[in-house]
């Protein structure tokens, strides 16, 4: 028997993700998981992987995902620390499928709670619409399950509504498009055509929106998220 064929599922798994994230951008890996966000010294949850995926050493405790997540989504917690903390919220929440549902369940509540008080707010309903479009893209995947049995969360919920309710209530946000823009980069296409184009003017007076459309995708040989971005506009205005 070779080292080949006794290597776990598991491991089969992670290759299959990886091949999926390191694809050609245009057909994509998924870009609310497959591109870390760039936070620079801000509080997230716990990372020792040096890519965008879990290394397998991790020694996290998913049990704590729920309350360590609705600690670090404060009120004065910036957009894009929001975005990266509900990456790695994802992605440990998959390995834990009752942390994964009381996760977006609480956001919710949280969300729902504010808008009945009267005072509706726009962060939370953020956070609930991006962690189910996040979810969407990563848990229940019918081409990555660990079992049969893995369910998504948050199948049936349109995260984007909530994202884009958000926005209306934000007004102008840049982050948030930029998030709406990765949410959308397989469309709807004028949709994506907008939230680029107003995330990508914000860039000029945020500096860490500015350094994230720097970043690239996936590696120093994919195209950087600003690139990806404009291809996207130009093809879209082509076939108009």
């Amino acid at each position: 028997m070779t080292l080949q064929q006794i290597r776990p599922p598991r491991f089969a798994i992670i290759l299959v993700a990886a091949v999926l994230c390191f694809a050609n951008v245009a057909q994509a890996g998924p870009p609310l998981i497959c591109h870390t966000i760039e936070i620079g010294q801000a509080k997230s949850l716990p990372w020792i992987s040096h890519n965008w995926n879990l290394s397998g050493g991790e020694t996290y405790d998913t049990k704590n995902l729920v309350p360590d997540t609705l600690d670090i989504l404060a009120p004065r917690t910036p957009v894009l620390v929001r975005m990266e903390t509900l990456r790695r919220a994802t992605l440990y929440a998959r390995k834990d499928p009752l942390a994964a549902k009381e996760l977006l369940a609480r956001l919710h509540a949280r969300a729902t709670s504010a808008e009945s008080s009267g005072h509706s707010d726009a962060l939370a309903w953020f956070d609930v619409g991006y962690l189910a479009e996040t979810y969407k893209q990563w848990i229940g995947q019918s081409w990555m399950r660990v079992s049969n049995d893995e369910q998504n969360p948050a199948a049936g919920v349109d995260g984007y509504a909530l994202v884009k309710k958000a926005i209306g209530l934000r007004g102008s946000d840049p982050q948030m498009e930029f998030a709406a823009a990765l949410i959308t980069f397989s469309g709807p296409q004028e949709e994506h055509r907008q939230h680029s184009l107003k995330a990508i003017a914000g860039a000029k007076t945020d500096p860490l929106l500015a350094q994230n459309l720097a970043t690239h995708f996936n590696g120093p040989q994919s195209q950087t998220m600003s690139e990806m971005l404009a291809k996207e506009l130009n093809l879209k205005l082509a076939k108009n």
